[in-house]
């Protein structure tokens, strides 16, 4: 059996193509713009960076990486040498940024402005719709070689506090203004720096970090001080009054020795440096004529009886705390109120006409004069040892002493260079000569018959002394040194011409009379000869050398009491030859 196709239904309609829906048909179309403008962006780019892109104005837009580098470096990098203009409190200075360790990268610059190549579409796409950005350059900095600029800085930057002052100067008041203490913030200041350096204009000042110390004494502080003590302790000069002497100080000698400091809650003070004030000549000068130190009445003898030949003087001794304390007030007051009396220390004379009787002073105990070649040294020394001993009270009961009297002989005591005896030798020495005053002084201690203490002998004879009654002195070695066992004071008389010295003992006598035996030689030693070429040399002529003792004699009423021995040994006064 044949199968047939079915015949076709009359009036059938051609075939069609199914439809592509509108939706579809756009989506495709966007795909293809989207990438079309993709390929047209990389295309475009031309570089690793947006067109457009600067860093501080210059163009790197569409360069590679290395050639955004490398045109940085040339437009940019002398920038990176210029100093930075700073300023420290009020001060001004510069910082060379190489030297505080602070550059530009410019390869974290570029790689900050760069887009890559795997960028997504709409980053490359939308790069065709804008322009590039503006880019800071980047900055490095060395810490440590910051910090050690910085260092550097401070030193020369730094303004140390200054209080407000005042000040003195030939009698006029000057006035120093005060202004506050800066002191530069190193470890803050690091990234002003920085910020500078990377901002990049020539004629910026950056205001680096202080720490800001404010003055203890303000200007209000010192205008208070000028006006209520330094105006008024200058507007004219002051008259003091002392002992009866009246003085005047003028400005300039004030403020010369007046200051105004600060106390603790910054307060201005006056001060005065009465010392300098008192040796100032001219107030020493005046000062200088009131007697510092008391005068015992000055006695004589008539007959052999006591009589005062001129009466005792006080002492006045004015203090550098008087002194202060007499100006100081007077330096607030004006006109005619700038006078005042300063305080006295007075001493009173042990001696004075009205007590003369009541020590006992009433007669002559000793005297004795020793006489000598006359030699310049010689009287010069002696005359001042008796300057020194003359006028000098012993009171009962107690010890003189010639060491502690006279003082050490030296230039500023008064003494010049003489000769005497050094190991058994003349030689010369401060004080030369006073051995005569001190064998004086021994003999009239003698005759006095009052105790002695301490003495010693040459160690060789001398000729113008009596053998075994005489006496030498040395400074710290050997004094010469009597009690006063009379029973009354004693006072001293010392007087000297170019030849002579004579001491006198005024008092009450214990003994009637003081007598002296003189013994033989005995142990006697003949000297050697010596030949000297020291330049210090002093001829010596020869003398035996002895024992001899002496025999002091106390006699009352006519009858001897007692005796007591001086037992003396000399040493042989060898021949010196210089040459």
């Amino acid at each position: 059996m044949r199968l047939r196709a079915p015949s076709e239904p009359p009036n059938a309609s051609p075939p069609r193509i199914a439809a592509i829906p509108p939706l579809a048909l756009a989506g495709g179309a966007l795909a293809l713009g989207v990438g079309g403008l993709y390929l047209a962006g990389l295309l475009l780019s031309g570089g690793d960076i947006d067109a457009g892109t600067t860093v501080r104005g210059v163009d790197i837009g569409g360069l590679s990486r290395a050639e955004a580098i490398e045109k940085l470096e040339q437009r940019l990098g002398p920038a990176g040498s210029r100093d930075l203009a700073v300023t420290v409190g009020d001060r001004k200075g510069t910082v060379d940024p190489r030297e505080a360790g602070i550059t530009f990268d410019f390869g974290e610059t570029v790689d900050r402005a760069a887009r890559t190549h795997d960028a997504d579409p709409f980053t490359v796409i939308g790069g065709l719709f804008r322009s590039g950005d503006s880019v800071e350059p980047s900055v490095d900095v060395d810490e440590d070689k910051a910090h050690a600029v910085l260092g550097r800085l401070a030193k020369s930057l730094d303004q140390k506090v200054r209080d407000g002052a005042v000040t003195f100067t030939d009698g006029e008041v000057h006035e120093i203004a005060p202004h506050n203490g800066y002191a530069l913030d190193k470890d803050a200041a690091v990234d002003p720096l920085r910020t500078a350096f990377q901002n990049g204009k020539a004629d910026a000042v950056t205001t680096l970090p202080t720490r800001e110390t404010k003055p203890k004494v303000t200007d209000r502080e010192m205008q208070r001080a000028v006006r209520e003590f330094a105006r008024p302790a200058m507007s004219a000069p002051v008259t003091l009054v002392a002992a009866g002497h009246r003085f005047t100080i003028d400005q300039p000698v004030l403020g010369e020795y007046l200051t105004m400091r600060p106390d603790d809650g910054g307060r201005l003070t006056p001060r005065l440096d009465a010392k300098g004030l008192r040796a100032d000549p001219e107030v020493d000068r005046p000062l200088s004529l009131l007697p510092s130190t008391p005068r015992n009445a000055e006695l004589r003898l008539v007959g052999n009886r006591v009589a005062v030949a001129e009466d005792g003087r006080a002492g006045h001794v004015i203090t550098d705390k008087a002194l202060s304390k007499a100006v100081m007030p007077l330096l607030r007051r004006t006109g005619s109120g700038r006078s005042g009396e300063i305080a006295t220390s007075v001493s009173e004379p042990q001696v004075t006409r009205d007590n003369v009787e009541r020590l006992g002073l009433r007669e002559r105990m000793s005297s004795f004069t020793v006489n000598f070649e006359p030699a310049p040294y010689r009287s010069h020394n002696i005359g001042r040892a008796v300057e020194l001993i003359n006028g000098s009270l012993v009171m009962p009961n107690k010890t003189w002493s010639f060491n502690r009297t006279v003082g050490e002989r030296t230039e500023a005591n008064g003494f010049v260079d003489g000769v005497m005896i050094l190991n058994d030798e003349f030689h010369k020495a401060p004080g030369g000569g006073v051995s005569a005053v001190a064998t004086t002084m021994f003999n009239a201690m003698f005759f006095a018959g009052v105790d002695p203490v301490e003495y010693g002998a040459h160690s060789f004879y001398i000729e113008r002394y009596p053998e075994g009654r005489e006496a030498t002195v040395a400074w710290g070695s050997l004094d010469l040194k009597f009690n006063n066992d009379s029973g009354n004071a004693i006072y001293i008389q010392a007087e000297s011409t170019d030849t002579s010295v004579t001491i006198t003992f005024l008092g009450t006598k214990k003994y009637d009379e003081i007598g002296s035996i003189t013994g033989p030689r005995t142990n006697v030693k003949e000297p050697a000869k010596k030949v000297s070429t020291d330049k210090q040399c002093v001829p010596q002529t020869p003398l035996e050398g002895f024992d001899v003792a002496v025999q002091r004699v106390f006699v009352a009423d006519g009858r001897e009491l007692k005796r007591e021995p001086f037992r003396t040994h000399y040493k042989p006064r060898d021949e010196i030859v210089c040459e």
